[in-house]
Formats: structure tokens, sequence, C-alpha cells
């Protein structure tokens, strides 16, 4: 093979062929893109309440109001941090019963503004108890906007750019993340008073009230109309989406595939209810969608278990037993660095390894930078431990500190997120993303808690070791269980996961990308992906379930 076979038939210059075959009314729609970005901004408040509250508790302003400081008041701060994963996790599992009955953009509405509702308290809040309460207040719109952003992106967009589309979901978090860490930073040269720390939760509010105003000016997911039997609607929001015509052979095309695979849904349970017991009853007794919960949950629990979380919210205690660290401007600041550092290594994944890569590959080459990573920081810590470490290696270790960052953003930060929101079918994609997002949040929830008596319990360099097995097991857990959906349609991902549960790397094969009619028994025509024989995924019949 060569040289310019090598790149013709590479994954990049497949995934940039996709997009040229695409009917450009597709790729640059404005409505698509705007809604895109709408629902992606539902990451916000999550990776802003990350980015400050990490540091807040270093602010004067705030340790006067409050009467804690993270050097003398450990077990306060811990509690300040930790309790908004909670309402989180609560939020989340109760956003089912919300997602479903009003809508997307409604359901974005609603869960904004009770996070503003909780932003607001935790401003005027006159002693720990009511600050306590506002951060739980807060968690319960954040929670069920993690459900809402990847879902409602997933549902809107074309399946050449699905993933693209998604981890701008990711993209925002980790703008946010950056933002607010540097807001911190900034106004720690405030004077001494409450203003300090209020500055903090009340500005983000003002951009999501801006955005609650866009949503009605921007498009319903039209799988959710058509669930909901509201067939005009949902046609319509599609011939929006997708700038083509109804009678275009590709909105015909996807129309159809929509329809028939919420009908083959409710066939496969026999009950057309939307109701909580069917719903459940769907997820957990069909065996594709009980393998979907295995995929998920495993998926959040592996991005914490990294320690990639861990290490974002305890950097500046991990920096200075590293001997990295400083006083508190220079730490606001580095945690500002390696936010920006994060965001940006998140843009890469996004327009690069997300799509372009496949889902598997970018999975294995972020756990394996993050694995490396960890073990370096591990290793380097016990040296330095005995006073035994060079001027190299400490500049080598804040490099391990941002490689971590970049393997994260590869792999396990975007992909779980994707993951957790295109794999469900559409009948019970928004009972399955709130489970999965609940208990993504109370398992966070668990390890955040956790991460300061691992540390000390671990001497410090035992914990990023017991990361790095976790990485390990993530790497054998891939090869085996996680299958390539990227490039395939919302309603194709169904025949991936039918068969058994360890060989799902024989069906990873990822579709050429390039569009055909394609003839169905029943005499309709629809687009399809061509695929090369030896890359076809194999499908099964409902007897191999």
């Amino acid at each position: 093979m060569g040289l310019g076979t090598i790149f013709t038939e590479s994954t990049i210059a497949k995934y940039a062929r996709a997009m040229r075959a695409a009917p450009p009314e597709v790729v640059f729609n404005q409505r698509l893109l705007l809604s895109a970005v709408l629902y992606a901004t539902s990451g916000i408040p999550i990776t802003w309440d990350q980015g400050s509250s990490s540091v807040i508790p270093s602010l004067p302003g705030f340790q006067q109001h409050f009467g804690i400081s993270s050097g003398t008041n450990p077990k306060a701060i811990s509690h300040f941090v930790s309790l908004v994963y909670i309402g989180c996790g609560v939020g989340a599992g109760l956003s089912f019963f919300v997602n479903d009955r009003i809508g997307r953009l409604w359901s974005f509405r609603l869960y904004v503004t009770i996070w503003i509702i909780g932003q607001m308290i935790a401003t005027a809040a006159p002693n720990l108890s009511a600050l306590y309460a506002a951060r739980i207040v807060s968690g319960l719109g954040i929670g069920p906007l993690t459900v809402l952003g990847t879902m409602a992106i997933v549902e809107i967009a074309p399946s050449e750019m699905r993933g693209l589309l998604a981890s701008w979901f990711s993209v925002a978090m980790l703008m946010s993340l950056t933002v607010s860490c540097f807001c911190v930073y900034g106004v720690y040269s405030l004077a001494v008073n409450r203003l300090q720390y209020q500055i903090v939760w009340f500005s983000p509010c003002v951009f999501m009230l801006i955005c609650i105003i866009a949503s009605f000016f921007l498009c319903e997911s039209p799988r959710w109309l058509f669930v909901r039997g509201r067939d005009a609607e949902a046609i319509q929001t599609l011939v929006e989406l997708r700038g083509l015509p109804e009678e275009h052979p590709r909105v015909r095309s996807e129309i159809e595939e929509i329809q028939a695979s919420i009908s083959k849904e409710i066939g496969l349970t026999g009950e057309e209810s939307n109701s909580f017991v069917a719903i459940v009853k769907e997820t957990f007794t069909v065996p594709s969608n009980l393998r979907r919960v295995q995929q998920a949950l495993i998926s959040y629990a592996l991005a914490q278990l990294s320690g990639a979380n861990s290490v974002t919210s305890y950097l500046v205690p991990i920096l200075s037993f590293m001997g990295l660290g400083g006083d508190t401007r220079r730490s606001l600041f580095l945690s500002g660095m390696y936010s920006m550092a994060k965001f940006f290594f998140t843009i890469i994944a996004s327009f690069f390894f997300i799509d372009a890569l496949g889902r598997r590959k970018s999975l294995f080459t972020g756990i394996t930078i993050q694995m490396i990573s960890d073990i370096y920081i591990g290793v380097y810590i016990k040296f330095r431990q005995q006073d035994n470490v060079t001027e190299d290696a400490s500049h080598a270790a804040i490099a391990a500190i941002f490689c971590h960052g970049f393997g994260y953003a590869v792999g396990l930060l975007i992909l779980p997120y994707v993951f957790g929101a295109e794999l469900w079918p559409n009948r019970i994609r928004s009972f399955g993303s709130a489970l999965s997002q609940m208990f993504h949040w109370l398992f966070f929830y668990g390890v955040n808690s956790g991460t300061p008596s691992m540390l000390s319990s671990m001497n410090n360099w035992g914990a990023f070791l017991f990361f790095a097995g976790w990485c390990f097991v993530a790497l054998i857990y891939v090869a085996l269980m996680v299958p390539e959906i990227a490039g395939l349609s919302m309603e194709e991902i169904d025949d991936v996961f039918k068969g058994p549960w360890f060989n799902a790397y024989k069906r990873a094969k990822k579709p050429s990308t390039v569009m055909v009619e394609v003839a169905e028994p029943n005499g309709l025509r629809r687009l399809s992906s061509s695929i090369a024989p030896e890359q076809k995924p194999k499908l099964h019949s409902e007897s191999d379930g």
C-alpha cells in the first residue's frame, strides 16, 4: 500500500468524504447548529460549579463571611464542594418524569431556572446552613441539564456529525470550567467582602437567562415529537433541521426510519404506553436495552475511577504535595491554566478524534495516555517523598498532569457523555439517560468525597497507581465490550447491541460514509451508508438477543 493510499483510506479521509457527500443544507444548517449550541450550554452550570467551588474557599471574602477555609475546616469545605452532587443525582433521576412530558426545550428552561434559583440562594446565603441548602437546589437543576444536553443534541443531529455535535456539550463544559477558574482568580484582587464570591455565583446566571430567551427561537427534538404522536409537527421540525423539503429522499428515509424504530420498540414489549412501568419494563427486559444500561453505567464509573475528576477537584493540594504549588494567587492561576488546557484538549478531541478516529480508537488512545500519566505521577511522588527527584523530573511531572488532562479529554470525558445519549432507542432515551446520569453523579459524589481519605491512606502516590490500575481495566473493557457506532444512524445502532456481550469488537467496524439509496423488502426506499464487505457490521436476528 502506497503512502497516498494510506492517507486516502484513513479514517480522517473517510470522515472528510462523509461531510462532503452530505448535502450542504444539512451540514451548514443554521437552525441545526444554533439548536445544538443551545443544548450544549446545558454543560455550563456543572463545570462552572466544579471550577469555582474548588477554589472559592480560598477567597478571603468567603472565609470571612462563612467562617471556614480550606486549611482549617476541611470537613466543612468537603461538604460545600460535594453536596451539589447529591442534588445532581436526585435531579437527574427525577428528570425522566419531566423530559418526555414537556419536551426538550421546556425541560431546558425549567432546569436552568432551578439552577439560577440555587445560585441566587447561595449569593444571598446568610450562613453555612443556607449555603448547603443552596448547593442542593443548584444540583437539582444541574443534574437534569447533564441528562438533557447530549440527549437533545443526538436527537436532532444527522448521523455524519452526531458525535461532533454531541461533543460540543463537553466543549461547553470545559470552556465554563476555564472561565470560572479565571473568574475566581480575577475577583481575588477585589476588596475583601461578600462581593468577591457573589460575582462568581451571579455572573453565569445572566448568560443562562439569555439562553432561555434564545430557546424560544430554536428547534424541539423531532424524535420526541414522533414519540408523543405529534407527527406533523415532527416532520416540519425535521425539515427545518435538515434544510431539505419533506419530499427529499434523505428526509423521507429519516422519517421512515424513526417511525419504524418506534413501532419496533413498541412491538418488543407489546405496550404502546409511555408510562413509567412500561418504560422500565422495556429497559430491563429487552436484552439489547439491558446491555445499554450496563454500557452506560460502566462507562461513567470508569471515567471517575480513572482519577481525572479527582485531579481537577483537588489540583491545588495535589500540586502542593508534588512540590509544584505556591501561594493562593499562584494556585488559582495554575488551576485556571489547567482548565484552559483541558478546554483546548476537548476542542481537539471533538474536531478530530470523536468521529474521525472513531469511538473505540479514541478510548484506547485517551485511556492509555491517562494510565501512563497516572503511573508517572505516582512514581514521582514516591521518589519525591524520599527527596530523590531532579529538576527535570519535576518538569516532567507538570507535563504529566497536563498529559493526564489530554488523555481524559480524548477518551473518558467525551465518550461516556456521547455513549450515554446516542446508544438509547427513542422510547427509552430519556429514562436511560436519566438513569445513567443519576448513577454518574451519585458515584461522582462518592469518589469525590473519598479522594482526600484515599490520598492520605495511600501516602498520596498509591492513589495514582490505583487510578492507573482502573485505566488498565478500562482498556480491557473497551477491547471486549464497547462497539463502534460512529457513522451509524440512531436507528441502526440497535443492531450493534444484539448478540453476546463479550464480542462487541467483532461488530465494531466503522461503516463507510457514502450515502446510497437502498430498496427495502416492503417496497420503500431509504438512504443508507455504503459499507465495504469487510467493514459491514454483522446484523443479528431478533432471536440473537
